[in-house]
C-alpha cells in the first residue's frame, strides 16, 4: 500500500469514529420550569395611582370650582396618600394618588382638548370631571371615546339620564332637577303657596330647572306669573323684581348662579321686595353666601341641596375635618357629601377590583354597594341612587341650612312665610 493511500485511510477512519461518538451523545433535554416562577403577561411594576383632572382654576366658571368638587378633590387626595394609598392587588401594595391638574379657564373646547392630552400624552390611569353641566356633557363624550371611567361631580340636568344610557362610562354623583323639583313643589304646595315668579340664567343649568318647574307648578295649581330668562354677568334685575313685587308673589325662584344670586338678593332688599318664599340656585347653598349677607337676612331663604351635620354619621366626621382646613364658610351644603361619598366609593371599587383597567372598575361602579358618608352608596343607571340623596332642598335657620324637603330626610320643619328683610 502506498503511504499516500495509507494516510487517507487514516483520515477515513477517524471521521467515522467522530460521527460515531457524537451520535452516541444523549440528546439535549428542554430546560425545567421553576414551579415558583410566575405564569402569564409580566405586569410592570406601579409606584403611583395618575389621576388628570381638567377644572375652571380660572374663568366664571371658576367661583363654582373653588368652593364645590375643587377642595374635595385635593381633600381627598391628601387623604389617600396620608393612608400611603390605595391598595391594588395586582401590584400587591398600595399606591399613592399623582394629581396631574390643567385649567380649561372655563371653556369648553379647551376642556375637551385638555382631557385628551391627558388620556393620549399624560397616560392618566383616571380622570376626575370637569366643573359644571355643560363641561360634564363634552366630557361623558370624551371619557367614553377612550373607555375611561368618569364620575361627575359639580353639574347635572336630567338629559344626563339620556345621555348616560350611552355612555356607558359616565356616571352622575349630583342630585338635580328630577329630584329637587318635586321635593319643591310639594313642599310648596303644603306650605300654601299660590303664586311664583321664576328668573333663570340662559344657560343649560337655568333652562333646566325652569323647564322642569313651570309644568310642575302648573301642575300643582301654583300660578306662575312669568318666567324670565337673564344673561350670565347681568348687572341689573331690578325691573324684574319690580315686577314680581307687583304682582304679589307669593315665592320668587332664581335659578342662577352665584352673582346673579347674590344680586337678586341685594335689589330685592332695596326695593323692599320680601315674598314670602325666596329661593336661590347654586350659591345659596354655601356658607360664604351666609357670612355675605349674615344671619338675619338668609333667615328662612332656601336654596337646592341639602345636609348637614346631622344627616348622616359620617357626616360629622367630615365637617369636623373639612371646616379645620378651609372654613365653614367654604362648606357647600348641596354637594360636598355626595362628592365625597363619590370618592369613598371609588377608592373602595378601586380596591376590590384589585386593577387600575378602567373597564374592571366600571363594572363595579355600576353594579356593586359599599358604605360611605351617605350610608349604603350605589348607582342606578349611571345614576347616583335617590335613595342615597340626604336632602334635596335646604333652608337657612339661625346660621344653619337645615334640610326641609323631602320630608323623610329633613332635619328641620321650612319657615314659611319667611321673615322680612331687617332694617
Amino acid at each position: 500500500m502506498s503511504k499516500k493511500s495509507f494516510f487517507s485511510l487514516i483520515i477515513c477512519l477517524i471521521f467515522i469514529l467522530t460521527i460515531a461518538v457524537g451520535c452516541s451523545q444523549p440528546a439535549p433535554q428542554p430546560a425545567q420550569k421553576d414551579p415558583a416562577a410566575p405564569t402569564g403577561p409580566v405586569v410592570p411594576d406601579k409606584n403611583e395611582i395618575v389621576i388628570g383632572s381638567v377644572s375652571s382654576l380660572s374663568g366664571p366658571l371658576s367661583p363654582i370650582e373653588g368652593a364645590a368638587f375643587g377642595p374635595i378633590r385635593q381633600m381627598w387626595v391628601n387623604d389617600i396618600n396620608a393612608r400611603g394609598g390605595i391598595y391594588v392587588k395586582e401590584y400587591d401594595k398600595k399606591l399613592p394618588i399623582k394629581l396631574i391638574e390643567y385649567d380649561d379657564t372655563s371653556d369648553i373646547g379647551t376642556m375637551t382638548r385638555l382631557m385628551e392630552r391627558l388620556i393620549v400624552e399624560d397616560k392618566v390611569d383616571f380622570i376626575f370631571p370637569p366643573t359644571g353641566t355643560a363641561m360634564l356633557f363634552a366630557a361623558g363624550e370624551v371619557a367614553n371615546k377612550h373607555e375611561k371611567l368618569l364620575i361627575g361631580m359639580s353639574g347635572g340636568a336630567s338629559e344626563i339620564k339620556q345621555i348616560i344610557a350611552g355612555m356607558p362610562y359616565f356616571f352622575s354623583a349630583l342630585n338635580f332637577s328630577d329630584t329637587q323639583m318635586p321635593a319643591l313643589v310639594n313642599m310648596m304646595v303644603d306650605q300654601g303657596v299660590e303664586s311664583a315668579a321664576i328668573v333663570f340664567i340662559g344657560d343649560l343649568h337655568g333652562v333646566e330647572y325652569s323647564g322642569a318647574a313651570v309644568p310642575q307648578l302648573a301642575l300643582a295649581g301654583i300660578d306662575v306669573i312669568y318666567v324670565k330668562s337673564i344673561p350670565p354677568g347681568i348687572s341689573d334685575m331690578s325691573s324684574l323684581i319690580r315686577e314680581a313685587k307687583a304682582a304679589d308673589v307669593d315665592a320668587f325662584l332664581c335659578f342662577a348662579y352665584p352673582d346673579e344670586n347674590i344680586l337678586a338678593l341685594m335689589q330685592s332688599m332695596e326695593l323692599g321686595f320680601n315674598p314670602k318664599l325666596f329661593l336661590t340656585g347654586p350659591g345659596g347653598n354655601f356658607g360664604f353666601f351666609r357670612d355675605i349677607f349674615g344671619d338675619q337676612v338668609m333667615e328662612g331663604m332656601m336654596s337646592w341641596g341639602a345636609w348637614n351635620e346631622r344627616s348622616s354619621p359620617g357626616s360629622k366626621e367630615f365637617v369636623d375635618k373639612f371646616i379645620p382646613l378651609y372654613g365653614e364658610p367654604m362648606v357647600d351644603w348641596w354637594g360636598h357629601n355626595l362628592y365625597w361619598g363619590a370618592l369613598q366609593f371609588f377608592e373602595q371599587a378601586v380596591e376590590k377590583a384589585g386593577t387600575l383597567d378602567n373597564a374592571v372598575v366600571r363594572d363595579i361602579v355600576a353594579t356593586e354597594k359599599f358604605d360611605t358618608i351617605l350610608g349604603p352608596t350605589w348607582f342606578e343607571g349611571g345614576m347616583l341612587a335617590e335613595e342615597c340623596h340626604t336632602g334635596e332642598v335646604g333652608q337657612w335657620q339661625n346660621g344653619k341650612f337645615e334640610v326641609i324637603a323631602p320630608y323623610d330626610k329633613a332635619t328641620a320643619k321650612p319657615i314659611y312665610p319667611k321673615p322680612s328683610w331687617p332694617r
